[in-house]
């Protein structure tokens, strides 16, 4: 071990200062520097613990949210689509009832003017009977040469017209 000493130099007396030395050093930094810096490593690793605790939870949340909009807004364009069928098929039904509503008053219209017609006809008809009866009377007077009276005049139209 002499050898070990002397091939090395170690002066017992300067070691054991080195040793002083590295001790005070090393509780002064430990006092002062290790433990305040530990200290603060320790709350920040807290925060940084709980600030990712807090992340996850944001983030459930988050998705929690977007499975509930994505869930509303399917609702929403179902109602949307049931809205829209709903509002063709009442379009379809007024449609239908407008164009049933126009024939029912095409037809009536249709109706009254042949009412119309046939009531003109007949007045036509009258009409022409009478200026026939007239023509008639002429003629029966030129050819008889006599004027007819009126209960002749009847009794010629009736035969006539039968």
């Amino acid at each position: 071990m002499e050898n070990l000493i002397e091939t090395f130099h170690i002066d017992w007396k300067i070691f054991i200062a080195q040793l002083i030395n590295f001790t005070v050093v090393f509780a002064v930094l430990y006092w002062f520097a290790f433990k305040p810096l530990i200290k603060i490593m320790a709350e920040r690793s807290g925060k940084i613990s709980k600030s990712l605790e807090e992340a996850k939870l944001i983030e459930e949340k988050l998705s929690e949210t977007r499975a509930e909009f994505e869930k509303t807004i399917s609702e929403a364009k179902r109602q949307a689509g049931l809205i829209l069928e709903r509002a063709a098929a009442e379009s379809d039904a007024k449609k239908k009832e407008t164009v049933v509503r126009a024939k029912e008053e095409i037809g009536a219209i249709i109706n009254q003017e042949k009412q119309k017609m046939q009531t003109e006809k007949a007045a036509t008809l009258k009409e022409i009977r009478k200026e026939v009866a007239d023509l008639v009377i002429l003629t029966v007077e030129k050819v008889l040469g006599e004027k007819m009276d009126e209960k002749k005049d009847r009794e010629m139209i009736k035969k006539l017209m039968k």
